[in-house]
C-alpha cells in the first residue's frame, strides 16, 4: 500500500466517520455505516485504527490537536503583546474556534460532534477530551484570572463555562443572526467573533 493510498483511505473514513457521527451520534453509528460512506472495507478500519472507540478518538485527534496548538500560541503571542489584557485572551480562545466551524472541508460537521460529545453521555470520551484537551482549558482559566483578581475560583469557573457554552453555540450557528448575503463567510465570522469577545469580557468582569 503506497503512503498516498494509506494517507487516502484513512482520511476518507475519518471524513466519513465524522459526517455520520455528527447527523447519527456515536453510539446510532456503526462501522458498517461507516464503511459504506466511506467505500472501504472492514478491515481497513480496523487495520487504521483497531477499534471503534479509536477511530472516534482519532476524529477528535484530527480537529482538536491542530485547534488546541493554535488557541495557546495565540495565547502566548497575547501575553507577550498585551500582559494583563482581558479580550486579547479570549480573541485567543474564541477566534480560532469560529475559524474551525467555518472550514469547509468539514468544520460544520465536526462542531456537531462536539457538540454531540458533551450531549451523550458516554464518559469514555469525555474522559478522553478531558486528558487530552482540558490542559487547554486550564491555561486560558489561569490566563483569564491573572487578569481579573477580584473574581472567586468558584465563580470564575461558571463565568468561563458560560463563555464556553455561548462559543459553542455561536460556532454551530443556531442564534438569530444570520450571514447577510453581501457578507463573505470570513467577515461573519470576525463579526460574530467581535460581538462574543465583547460579551464574554463583559460577563467576566461583571460585579
Amino acid at each position: 500500500m503506497s503512503a498516498t493510498t494509506h494517507f487516502s483511505t484513512k482520511q476518507r473514513i475519518l471524513g466519513a466517520a465524522e459526517e455520520l457521527f455528527a447527523q447519527f451520534g456515536f453510539a446510532g453509528t456503526s462501522l458498517r455505516q461507516v464503511t459504506a460512506h466511506a467505500e472501504v472495507n472492514v478491515a481497513a478500519v480496523n487495520y487504521h485504527f483497531g477499534s471503534k472507540e479509536n477511530l472516534v478518538a482519532e476524529v477528535f485527534r484530527r480537529r482538536l490537536d491542530e485547534l488546541s496548538e493554535q488557541r495557546l500560541s495565540a495565547l502566548r503571542a497575547a501575553q507577550a503583546s498585551q500582559p494583563g489584557a482581558l479580550e486579547p485572551i479570549l480573541a485567543a480562545f474564541i477566534e480560532p474556534a469560529l475559524a474551525l466551524s467555518m472550514d469547509r472541508h468539514g468544520g460544520s460537521a465536526f462542531v456537531r460532534v462536539l457538540a454531540r460529545a458533551y450531549a451523550e453521555k458516554n464518559e469514555r470520551l469525555r474522559k478522553f477530551l478531558s486528558d487530552n484537551y482540558g490542559h487547554v482549558m486550564r491555561e486560558f482559566s489561569k490566563a483569564i484570572a491573572a487578569c481579573l483578581p477580584g473574581i472567586g475560583k468558584e465563580e470564575l469557573h461558571w463565568r468561563l463555562d458560560f463563555t464556553a457554552g455561548a462559543l459553542t453555540y455561536a460556532m454551530a450557528d443556531f442564534g438569530l443572526i444570520r450571514r447577510h448575503g453581501g457578507a463573505s463567510e470570513k467577515a461573519h465570522c470576525q463579526r460574530a467573533a467581535t460581538a462574543l469577545i465583547r460579551f464574554a469580557a463583559a460577563g467576566l468582569r461583571g460585579a
